[in-house]
């Protein structure tokens, strides 16, 4: 496998400096440019970052010294990079005019923001559900005009603790669904310690996720025709999405109804013996097993279970029939490695494999 040089846009945040961690000594990947806003361009990430390091584990070396460029300044990165990973933070249209800048410059855009995952062109990927939508980026690149450049995007962090559990059975025919979200407080790119009000705190309330937690896995399990991806229509999905004292680690509590009604067996037959292509192909951030079930009554749980297979596998358990719908569990994954930047870490070496970033 050859090396591509990365860009990391919006390098300075926590999903980029998760990224920055993930891209330490990465087999397919080097970091050859780091961008953000106005205010930290022409400063060592060092002193853009400036006591600002959110993540336990300690800044890379090869990072501390490289200077930060302005993140609009596409022409000074075009040179620097074969694609870049995007997690700025800016209002929704201004990450997609960036974005779409970026991919009309012939730069491959991996995107861990929501502004283009709603388009029909633009394959938000899980790569061991459906790698097959990377199809659709050829009529995103004739909408583009571009040759190379296009946007491939991950999905929110939120679905990841129970679309990836539904998935393996969609043979089953799930048509409703009842979820509930408790997520951690890095999903808005926040500690405690900027944070104390979430201390012994519940908040209700996470603007936009509950829409994007319903919408979102259609797209996935959606089939790609005439080009396009065309959402599915079932499950209905209704969600709470709330916000816990939690670090990291997003659970979903899970209600879901059948047209044909698995067993309790075939249902963790089905988890079990359920792989994806980052596993055939041996991705370097594939977790060795996908799904893991726990029997114990009181797992996963999110700070036991988060960190399986270094963040990117997702965990489930309590499965058990239910009085009201056919069944419900619980499922647990970690939202800045699998949910954010490891999954856009791992897209991306998909699409090297698939020889999509040539």
């Amino acid at each position: 496998m050859k090396k591509y040089r990365a860009g990391i846009v919006g390098a300075t945040g926590m999903v980029g400096q998760r990224f920055a961690v993930l891209l330490d000594k990465h087999p397919f990947f080097t970091v050859t440019a780091i961008a953000a806003s106005p205010r930290s361009a022409g400063k060592t990430y060092t002193e853009a970052i400036d006591g600002r390091w959110k993540l336990d584990i300690p800044m890379p070396n090869y990072i501390k010294d490289m200077t930060v460029i302005d993140a609009n300044d596409i022409d000074a990165i075009k040179p620097l990079v074969d694609f870049v990973f995007c997690a700025i933070d800016l209002p929704k249209a201004e990450v997609r005019e960036l974005e779409e800048k970026y991919a009309k410059a012939e730069i491959i855009v991996v995107s861990n923001n929501s502004a283009c995952r709603g388009l029909p062109d633009v394959p938000m990927l899980i790569p061991e559900i459906n790698p097959e939508h990377t199809a659709v980026i050829e009529t995103q690149k004739k909408r583009l005009g571009t040759k190379r450049g296009y946007i491939a995007v991950k999905p929110n962090c939120s679905i990841q603790s129970y679309v990836p559990l539904i998935t393996p059975l969609l043979e089953y025919e799930p048509y409703e669904m009842v979820v509930t979200t408790y997520q951690a407080i890095s999903g808005a790119g926040k500690t405690f310690a900027q944070w104390p009000e979430m201390i012994d705190n519940v908040i209700p309330y996470i603007g936009g996720e509950e829409e994007k937690s319903e919408k979102e896995p259609l797209k996935i399990w959606g089939k790609v025709e005439d080009g396009v991806i065309k959402n599915a229509s079932l499950p209905v999905i209704t969600t709470q999405c709330i916000r816990v004292p939690v670090t990291n680690g997003h659970l979903a509590a899970v209600f879901v109804k059948f047209r044909k009604n698995p067993t309790k067996e075939q249902i963790l037959k089905a988890w079990d013996e359920y792989e994806g292509e980052p596993q055939r192909l041996r991705l370097p951030s594939a977790p060795e097993k996908f799904l893991t079930y726990f029997e114990e009554d009181n797992r996963p749980q999110t700070k036991l279970d988060r960190d399986i297979y270094g963040g990117m596998g997702v965990t489930a358990g309590r499965l058990r029939e239910d009085t009201v719908y056919d069944w419900k569990f619980i499922g647990v994954s970690h939202n800045t490695l699998r949910g954010a930047a490891g999954g856009a870490v791992l897209s991306a070496e998909y699409l090297a494999a698939k020889g999509l970033l040539d």
